[in-house]
């Protein structure tokens, strides 16, 4: 069996965001709309060792908010064993500076995101010696490790995306996409050992070619990037210039959307996650939020629970 916990439901932010003042975000602030913190998953498959699924910058109190998460045994512990991040947004690795205090992790990224934390050394607070950095192959399964060595109870596909290099990172001159790399954004197939149950994580991705729909076929369940429900929506809003398709989001509705793109293929249950804060679905009462509901969809919120 798999136990997986949305830990963290919004995009980057967070909804609301500290600097938005808008109607929805407003709302959250009230308790008339439900809060969320930044994007993150924790899944387990033997109830005993817990995987963070990117490390937001809310980790501390996705943590504390989350009891199978909670230290357990003796003074100094933690049921995380490891991390895997799937890009070197902001949102996806500042947590990692949350899990410092000299706790055993086993962390996961592809080389390319690797380098980008060893070209800021203020992730060596990370021990060394008790955090052991592995590397993802896209295309290569592996199985989850415990940082003794043990198996974790999962293998891991990782598999390439459409997306964009990470904000901080674009260089105008590097070429097409700002110099994005196949590496920047992956998508994750994550499989239990002893059931085979598994599902598919896909918290950034810009558009849906016909492999990876392929991929999706009769999948149990998907969790997709749903950050924008129209790529001009920050734009309209007034808070923002650019689109989705600039910052490498596909939008949930239209031609070429998720919902779209997503319609035929047979995945018994599609939940969105990494939602922006002006995206309308995070409004329980809104038109948008009920098309996606009476199209199959759910709207992930900090704290929902899913096991297969």
């Amino acid at each position: 069996m798999l136990r997986i916990v949305v830990i963290g439901s919004a995009a980057g932010g967070g909804f609301p965001q500290w600097n938005c003042s808008t109607d929805a975000c407003n709302q959250a602030r009230t308790g008339d709309a439900l809060a969320r913190t930044q994007s993150s998953l924790a899944v387990t498959a033997d109830d005993e060792h817990w995987y963070l699924f990117n490390a937001s910058p809310d980790l501390r109190h996705q943590i504390n908010s989350t009891p199978a998460l909670h230290p357990k045994n003796g003074l100094r512990h933690s049921p995380i064993s490891g991390v895997i991040v799937t890009n070197a947004d902001v949102d996806h690795i500042a947590g990692l500076l949350t899990l410092r205090e000299s706790a055993p992790l086993v962390l996961y990224a592809t080389e390319r995101v690797h380098g980008t934390l060893r070209a800021n050394s203020v992730f060596n607070v990370l021990n060394s010696e008790l955090v052991a950095r592995l590397p993802m192959t896209l295309g290569q399964s592996f199985e989850l490790k415990t940082p003794e060595g043990k198996s974790g109870g999962m293998i891991i596909e990782p598999f390439v995306v459409p997306g964009k290099v990470a904000l901080y990172l674009e260089n105008p001159d590097a070429g097409p996409n700002f110099g994005s790399q196949s590496e920047d954004t992956i998508g994750l197939r994550i499989q239990s050992m002893e059931g085979g149950e598994y599902f598919f994580y896909i918290p950034g991705c810009a558009s849906v070619p016909p492999e990876l729909a392929a991929r999706l076929q009769s999948a149990p369940l998907v969790l997709f990037d749903g950050t924008l429900w129209q790529d001009d929506e920050m734009q309209v809003a007034g808070v923002g210039i650019k689109t989705g398709q600039r910052m490498g989001h596909i939008s949930m509705s239209g031609p070429e959307g998720a919902i779209a793109a997503l319609e035929g293929l047979n995945v018994v249950r599609k939940v969105f996650v990494h939602i922006n804060n002006t995206n309308p679905t995070l409004l329980a009462d809104s038109p948008e939020r009920h098309k996606v509901e009476a199209l199959g969809w759910e709207i992930a919120f900090d704290g929902m629970e899913i096991c297969l």
